[in-house]
This record gives C-alpha cells, sequence and structure tokens, in this order.
C-alpha cells in the first residue's frame, strides 16, 4: 500500500482552512479518485516538536491507494479539478510525497 502525503509548509500570513480541507477538499478528491483512494486522513500541524516552535507544516493531507500505478492513473484523469480546488482553501505551495508504507499502523 502506498501513502500520498500533501504537505502545506507554514508561511507567515499564509492562509489554509481546514474547515473547508475536511468538509469539501478531501470528500472531492476521494470522489474523483473513487476506489482506487481507499482513504483519506488530515493533519493540523501544532508545534515544531516544543511548545512555541512554530510548525513547519500547517497542515498535511494523506490518501492511501493499494499501488503507485493505481494513484497515478486515478490522479492522471482527475489532477485537472483536484488541483483547481486548492486555491480555495489555501495560498500556499503544497508539496506531494509518494510513499511505500511499511510495518505496522496504530489504530486511533
Amino acid at each position: 500500500m502506498i501513502k500520498v502525503t500533501v504537505l502545506y509548509p507554514s508561511s507567515e500570513g499564509g492562509r489554509f482552512d481546514m474547515d473547508y480541507y475536511l468538509s469539501t477538499h478531501l470528500p472531492l478528491c476521494q470522489e474523483l479518485l473513487g476506489e482506487a483512494c481507499k482513504g483519506t486522513e488530515a493533519e493540523l500541524g501544532l508545534n515544531g516538536g516544543a511548545p512555541g516552535v512554530p510548525a513547519p507544516f500547517v497542515a498535511q493531507g494523506h490518501l492511501y491507494f493499494d499501488s503507485e500505478a493505481s494513484f497515478q492513473e486515478a490522479f492522471a484523469a482527475n489532477a485537472g479539478p483536484i488541483m483547481s480546488d486548492v486555491a480555495n482553501y489555501t495560498d500556499l505551495a503544497p508539496v506531494m510525497v509518494v510513499s511505500e508504507l511499511k510495518g505496522t499502523r496504530a489504530e486511533l
């Protein structure tokens, strides 16, 4: 299984609307990517490892797929509408990382 992580770097004066991200953008991604996308998660940055130290990323989004190929195929067919929605919740430049999951995952 792979995880696609979209990182939103912290920037003084930068805008990130977590409510929109959770209620609109992630459901849009799930809908457009269809069965290829096995699930989504979001994280809000709290600090950089110690209280008072700014988090390096204001937010992170995660999308799960069976394989890199299934992600590439689903994303290529839907990149336009997904990427055009980004301006609705942030003015930050997202950074994408594709990772292969290893080990065990803690259940919340």
